[in-house]
Order: structure tokens, then C-alpha cells, then sequence
């Protein structure tokens, strides 16, 4: 790492889109004196569906971006730019890079007690196999089932989280999971945080959910902690939000995902 990162710096944050506005709220919930700059990439969402060529093409010129606000970290909230473009990114950036594969996976084997997780999330995270491929590099003996579930990205930016279409559609797609008795589920998209409740109604409580966004800030904070780069200020971090396009309705879906309301939101060209 740069000497010349001072634990005031930001951390920086990236995305597709919004969706990673959760694990931006991860991040404010677990490290409340840290700066924080997040920025969606709205203008060319999602990411899910791109080659991986240009997901990798995309996430290297957020990270220049990054890295020119001097942030101390680069946080990859994407998990399908998480399954493709981290070795790219780490070649790039003079600062340490934080996926959230890695930490997701770790944690559904840490939680699980019967060895079978299942992992749902976009068709790009999904193809990749990068969830199965992580757990499998910890633990061999574990048995990874997965599951593309694209309409849950729509219900979630549509607020339609807690609704009977919601319970039909998470009906439809996780049914497979209860005859494979798994344990532990893991959420390999940013937005499936905001499905949690319909998502546990589904598959009952003894079903553990795993928020990759979350354990991600977890990583963060021991990460910072070892560096010794944790912001010593007693004062809550500024936030700035960056889009490189306003969608309809951007600022009732960001609240929505972000749990309070966004002030500093510029729209910037990469």
C-alpha cells in the first residue's frame, strides 16, 4: 500500500448501478467515521447481462476514477464485476481491492451445518460459477447449489418487496431449494437485501441469509484495522454519491435501498 494514504482519505465504493447503495449502508452502519464516495454506473447497467471483456473494461475505468478522489480502498459492490474483474483491478490500483465473493462465500461456510448453501443472484454472477468456485477453493466437501433469480433486481427497484406478486415470483424461483435442504442462502446481488423478509417467508426461518454487501463491510473494516488506515475522527464521514446517468425515479429507489435520504449526488462523465 501508498504511504501516502492518510486514514482521512475515502473509501471508495462502485456499483452497476444502485443496488450497491446496500452495501453502502453496510458500510455507514458498521464504520460510521469513515468518508465514503460511492458511485453507480447507471448510464450502462447491468452489468449482469455485458461480456465479460466489458465488465472488466468498465470496472477499471471506475477504479482511475476512484483512485483520482485518493481513496484508501476500492470497495467492488457488483457482484458480477466481484466474479470477473478483481485480478484486473488489483493490477491497477495502488490500494488495497475489496470484492464481496470472497466474503459471502466465507461466511456461508462458516454458518452452514449440513454442508448445503445455496447461492442466488444475477444470470452474469450465476454463469461465472464464482460463488461455487470460492467456497470450493475453502471447503471441497461442500454442496453448492445455484440459482439465477433476474426478476427479484425489478421488484426491488419497483418497491415491490413485501407484495403477493413479490411471494409468487420467490415461490417460483427458491421452491428447488427446500428439496435440496439447504441451510444457508447466500444473496450474490446487491439487491436482494431488500427482499430478505418476502425471501424468508418463502423458505422459513431456519433457513439462514447471507448479505454478501455486509459481510463485504465487515472485510473492510479488518482490513482498514490491519493497514492501520481506520479514520480516527470521532465525527460521522462526509458521504458523496457519484451516477454517471439520473434513472426515473433514481431518488426514491436510492433512498429505498440506502435506508435515509442522498444529498450529494453528482452526475459525472468517465
Amino acid at each position: 500500500m501508498k504511504k501516502n494514504k492518510s486514514p482521512r482519505s475515502p473509501v471508495g465504493v462502485f456499483d452497476s448501478g444502485i443496488g450497491g447503495l446496500t452495501v453502502a449502508k453496510s458500510l455507514f452502519e458498521i464504520l460510521p467515521n469513515e468518508n465514503i464516495i460511492y458511485l453507480g454506473d447507471t448510464a450502462r447497467l447491468p452489468y449482469g447481462t455485458k461480456s465479460k471483456e466489458t465488465v472488466i473494461r468498465y470496472s477499471v475505468e471506475i477504479t482511475k476514477f476512484l483512485l483520482n478522489k485518493n481513496v484508501k480502498m476500492v470497495v467492488v459492490a457488483c457482484n458480477t464485476a466481484s466474479s470477473v474483474a478483481l485480478q484486473y483491478l488489483r493490477k491497477v490500483s495502488s490500494v488495497p481491492v475489496v470484492g464481496v465473493i470472497k466474503p459471502g462465500s466465507r461466511a456461508a461456510i462458516a454458518l452452514t451445518k449440513n454442508c448445503n448453501i445455496g447461492v442466488i443472484g444475477t444470470l452474469g454472477t450465476i454463469q461465472s460459477f464464482a460463488y461455487k468456485t470460492q467456497i470450493h477453493k475453502y471447503e471441497r466437501d461442500m454442496n453448492v447449489f445455484s440459482k439465477a433469480c433476474s426478476l427479484f433486481v425489478q421488484l426491488a427497484e419497483d418497491g415491490w418487496t413485501d407484495n403477493k406478486i413479490a411471494e409468487l415470483i420467490a415461490e417460483e424461483y427458491l421452491n428447488e431449494f427446500k428439496k435440496l435442504k439447504i441451510d444457508t442462502l447466500i444473496l450474490g446481488c446487491t439487491h436482494y437485501p431488500i427482499l430478505k423478509n418476502t425471501i424468508t417467508k418463502v423458505l422459513g426461518k431456519k433457513i439462514q441469509l447471507i448479505d454478501s454487501g455486509e459481510e463485504a463491510a465487515k472485510e473492510v473494516k479488518r482490513l482498514l484495522e490491519q493497514h492501520h488506515i481506520l479514520n480516527p475522527q470521532k465525527r460521522p464521514g462526509r458521504h458523496k454519491f457519484y451516477v454517471t446517468d439520473f434513472q426515473k425515479k433514481f431518488k426514491e429507489i436510492s433512498e429505498r435501498f440506502l435506508g435515509q435520504p442522498i444529498h450529494d449526488v453528482k452526475k459525472v462523465k468517465l
